[in-house]
């Protein structure tokens, strides 16, 4: 099983705000618990030992909730309190903290309901002689909070291409699982996590597993409130 994973919190959640005026977004909290608590929950379910946060926004006070936890992975700091690296960048810096086997990588705004245990899905769906990433999808139509028009179109062997049209069937769920080593080449700066995908999609290495669950984005305060009426029970989990 995948023992490390890295979590990405450092944004500045602008799209939440007001709630971000005074917190990280990872801060924000849905179904009575912050962002990144949902996050770590699910991968100590998962049996996941450590995990590494980077952090930037409103850093001092995220550290001090981590710090603070009881249960769960140990917390490995990955500090980008001087410069904002994105997602890109931000797993650069984290690789001497990930080490050489494959590894999580999470988003703290995606929140999820399972029908089946979706890490251990992943897991045994994950093939390294195949595999750069494997990416959790979610079927579009079925998807909280989610403003955008999809994002690839996947084979009958469950790889991936970006969507060839003007909108796709699967959504990036926020979660994968990766290969550190895709990421060495990459200079340490601030970009984005597509142009390391973007290698493995032309490689023909990267698959999608859908999710069994129904996926939640939390990116902003309505898609959050829309959230806590489906964790509190006030409205059913759409099958």
């Amino acid at each position: 099983m995948i023992e490390t994973a890295m979590v990405m919190a450092a944004g500045h959640g602008t799209r939440m705000a007001p709630l971000t005026d005074d917190r990280s977004k990872a801060m924000v909290e849905v179904g009575g618990k912050p962002l990144i608590d949902h996050t770590l929950d699910r991968m100590d379910e998962a049996g996941v030992k450590r995990a590494v946060v980077n952090v930037h926004a409103f850093a001092d006070d995220l550290e001090a909730h981590l710090k603070a936890r009881t249960t769960g992975p140990e917390i490995v700091i990955s500090c980008e309190r001087d410069r904002l690296l994105e997602t890109g960048g931000g797993v650069v810096k984290a690789l001497p903290l990930l080490g050489d086997d494959p590894v999580f990588i999470c988003n703290i705004d995606a929140v999820w309901i399972e029908f089946a245990p979706v890490l251990k899905a992943m897991w045994n769906a994950w093939d390294p002689d195949e595999m750069d990433n494997l990416f959790l999808l979610a079927p579009k139509p079925r998807t909280l909070g989610y403003p955008g028009v999809g994002d690839f179109d996947m084979d009958r062997d469950g790889r991936l291409s970006w969507k060839s049209g003007d909108k796709a069937f699967w959504v990036y769920a926020g979660v994968e699982i990766f290969t550190p080593a895709r990421a060495a080449g990459f200079p340490l700066e601030k970009f984005s996590r597509t142009r390391i995908w973007d290698m493995s999609i032309d490689h023909r290495r990267v698959f999608g597993l859908p999710i069994p669950g129904y996926w939640m984005h939390i990116g902003d305060p309505r898609a959050r409130e829309a959230a806590e009426e489906i964790l509190s029970g006030r409205v059913d989990v759409p099958v």
